[in-house]
């Protein structure tokens, strides 16, 4: 009784070394050879799944290799659990949002925080424990396309070709009057606003 709880360890470990569809073909072919392709016995006597010894006598079977859904393991996101949740999230911060003023990448900016968002929920009548906390909510939010900062208004280039034309202007006028003792160079520093095109929000921010 000791050899063969001796022997049996050593399969154990030996399969416990192996990954993937190697460790179902390994385990597949001890039960076939040890406990007569019974996935239970072998459960009782080796402590393998019988789940992962029943999908590895398939496989041997049928001579097919299962592909491992690797993007489905592990625990749901708060935003896959709660759908609904997700909606109500996306109904708060879309209207403080605008995309990027260049066009640069797809990600939507805004000026709501975690924290407001999560007391905007609050005030929707969603209850305490319903909420993920601060920080998996700061989480959410960047999965769903948004950087939370501070929203910039488009900067504008410095110089145009309006403004230039403008300079041009100004410099062939003094050039063609230099000289005329008539002529009275007054220097004024004045600002105007000229148009460069359409920007997210027209450039302000949404509040």
């Amino acid at each position: 009784m000791e050899g063969t709880q001796k022997y049996d360890a050593l399969l154990v470990s030996g399969a416990r070394r192996l990954t993937g569809w190697r460790h179902r073909e390994f385990i597949a072919e001890v039960t076939r050879e040890l406990c007569d392709g019974n996935p239970r016995l072998a459960e009782r006597r080796f402590g393998w799944g019988r789940e992962t010894v029943r999908k590895g006598l398939h496989e041997w079977e049928h001579q097919v290799r299962l592909v491992e859904h690797f993007s489905r393991r592990g625990r749901a996101r708060s935003e896959e659990k709660a759908p609904e949740l997700a909606a109500a999230i996306r109904a708060i911060v879309e209207p403080h949002t605008q995309t990027d003023p260049e066009l640069k990448s797809s990600r939507c900016y805004t000026n709501l925080t975690a924290k407001e968002v999560r007391a905007a929920l609050l005030e929707q009548g969603y209850a305490e424990e319903q909420l993920p906390k601060e920080r998996t909510l700061r989480d959410i939010l960047n999965r769903m396309n948004y950087r939370l900062k501070r929203i910039q208004k488009g900067k504008p280039l410095k110089k145009t070709e309006h403004t230039e034309a403008i300079f041009d202007h100004v410099q062939a006028v003094r050039k063609a009057v230099r000289d005329d003792p008539e002529t009275l160079e007054i220097s004024v520093d004045t600002k105007t606003k000229v148009s460069l095109g359409e920007y997210a929000l027209g450039g302000e921010k949404p509040d």
